[in-house]
C-alpha cells in the first residue's frame, strides 16, 4: 500500500504513556478517515530499549517495540509503519528500499518536532512539514544559536495559534508559520455520563526541556505555574487528581501537592495505554489544565491536546489562559484563569452549573476540533488537493 501521507514521531520512545501516543493517533486515524493512506515512521536505536523490569536489552525482546506494535494493531494499522533501527540500516515493517519507495511516492511528511533526520529518506519526500507541538522551545533555541531543529524542511505548522499576533512574543525566525488547531477523532472520543470522579489532568511536571533565557526573560515549565494554584483543593473543597510525572527528586513538591490535599496517581500506572488514558479521562468531571510557563508568558496560544480530548468527552476544561480567549469562544464548556481567584471561579462555576458546560464541551470540540474539519483546514493551508 503506498502512503499519500508520512508521519514522522516518537512513540516507541516512551511505551506506555498513552496520552502520548495519542498525540500521533489523532494525526494518523483523523488522515485515515478522510481517506488517505498513511505511514507512520518511528525511529528505535539499541540504547531506547528496555525489557518489562527496565533492563537494556535487544529491540526485538524490547518493551518499547511491543508497546508501538500492540497500539498499531489496535487502531488498524499493523500495516501502516516503519520503524528505523541501527541507525536506519534496519527498517522493521518493509525493507529500507521500500520505506524510501513509499516516501517517494507520498504527498508529503509531517516531521512531528523534526524527529527523523534520516537524510535520505527526507531527501526523497516531495515535501517534508515540520509540525511544532512545542511552541517556543525551538524557535527560541534557534534564535540563541543553541540548536536548529527547523533546517531541512520545506514549511512549517504550528500548534501555536498565537504566533505573528502582536502580544505573543514567541520569534518567528524568519519562517512563514502555517498554525493550526489540534485534531481529535470524534468517533474515538464519544460523550460519556455527567458526573465523575473530580477534577483531573495528566502530564509532565517537568517535561524533557529545561527553562530558556532568551532577551532578559527565563520561560519555565508547567511546574512553575503549577505551584501558584497548589491552594485550589483547601479553597474550592472540590476533588482534585493528577497523573503527574513528578521525578522523586521533586520531593519537596511531591510534599506539598499532598499536604495541600492533590491526589496523586502515576501516570504510567492509570495512562499506561491509549486506552487506559481515555477511561482516565473519561471518568473524570472536567479538567484543570495547567500550561507550561513558556506558553502562558509567550501568549502562544497554545491549547492542549489533552484538553481537546476532555471537552470531546463532554467534559469542562478550567484552562490556564495562553492568550486562548482571542482564539476560542470561552466562558461556556470552556473556561480560563490567570490567578488563582480566577481559578476558584472557574471551579464553582463549572460545578454550579455542571449540565450546560458539560453540553458546551462537547459543542466546542465539535465545531473547533473535529479532525475532518481542522485536517482539510491544515491540507488547503499546505496547498494539497
Amino acid at each position: 500500500m503506498t502512503a499519500d501521507i508520512v508521519v514522522a514521531g516518537s512513540v516507541a520512545q516512551r511505551p506506555g504513556r498513552g496520552g502520548h501516543t495519542w498525540v500521533f493517533l489523532q494525526y494518523l486515524l483523523g488522515f485515515r478517515q478522510l481517506g488517505y493512506h498513511v505511514l507512520f515512521v518511528d525511529r528505535l536505536e539499541s540504547e531506547m530499549c528496555v525489557d518489562h523490569v527496565g533492563e537494556h536489552c535487544a529491540v526485538d525482546q524490547c518493551v518499547n517495540l511491543s508497546y508501538l506494535l500492540d497500539v498499531l494493531r489496535t487502531f488498524g494499522l499493523e500495516r501502516n509503519y516503519a520503524i528505523l533501527c541501527g541507525g536506519g540500516t534496519r527498517v522493521i515493517g518493509m525493507s529500507r528500499q521500500e520505506l524510501i519507495e513509499q516516501v517517494r511516492r507520498s504527498s508529503f511528511m509531517f516531521n512531528i518536532m523534526g524527529f527523523l533526520d534520516d537524510g535520505e529518506i527526507l531527501s526523497n519526500c516531495p515535501r517534508v512539514v515540520f509540525l511544532d507541538i512545542d511552541p517556543g522551545f525551538g524557535q527560541m533555541w534557534r534564535e540563541l544559536g543553541l540548536a536548529d531543529i527547523f533546517s531541512g524542511h520545506d514549511a512549517y505548522v504550528t500548534i501555536g495559534e498565537g504566533i505573528g499576533r502582536p502580544d505573543c512574543t514567541v520569534p518567528s525566525c524568519g519562517l512563514n508559520w502555517i498554525t493550526t488547531r489540534q485534531p481529535a477523532v470524534l468517533n474515538q472520543w464519544p460523550v460519556q455520563p455527567s458526573g465523575g470522579d473530580g477534577f483531573t489532568s495528566v502530564g509532565s511536571w517537568r517535561g524533557p526541556f529545561g527553562p530558556v533565557e532568551y532577551e532578559r526573560t527565563t520561560y519555565g515549565l508547567r511546574v512553575h505555574e503549577f505551584r501558584k494554584f497548589l491552594d485550589l483543593p483547601r479553597r474550592t473543597g472540590e476533588t482534585f487528581t493528577v497523573a503527574m510525572d513528578i521525578d522523586e527528586a521533586d520531593h519537596a513538591d511531591l510534599a506539598r501537592l499532598r499536604r495541600s490535599g492533590w491526589r496523586l496517581c502515576d501516570p504510567r500506572s492509570v495512562a499506561d495505554s491509549p486506552a487506559a488514558y481515555r477511561t482516565f479521562i473519561q471518568a473524570s468531571k472536567a479538567e484543570f489544565m495547567v500550561a507550561k510557563n513558556m506558553y502562558v508568558q509567550t501568549r502562544s496560544g497554545w491549547f492542549s491536546d489533552r484538553s481537546i480530548c476532555y471537552l470531546a468527552s463532554g467534559k469542562p476544561v478550567l484552562a490556564q489562559d495562553t492568550g486562548l480567549g482571542a482564539i476560542y469562544p470561552t466562558g461556556e464548556g470552556l473556561l480560563t484563569y490567570s490567578t488563582e481567584d480566577e481559578a476558584v471561579a472557574g471551579v464553582e462555576e463549572i460545578r454550579g452549573n455542571y449540565d450546560r458546560h458539560a453540553k458546551a464541551a462537547r459543542a466546542i470540540a465539535e465545531e473547533y476540533f473535529d479532525s475532518d474539519k481542522v485536517l482539510t483546514v491544515l491540507l488547503n493551508k499546505l496547498g494539497v488537493a
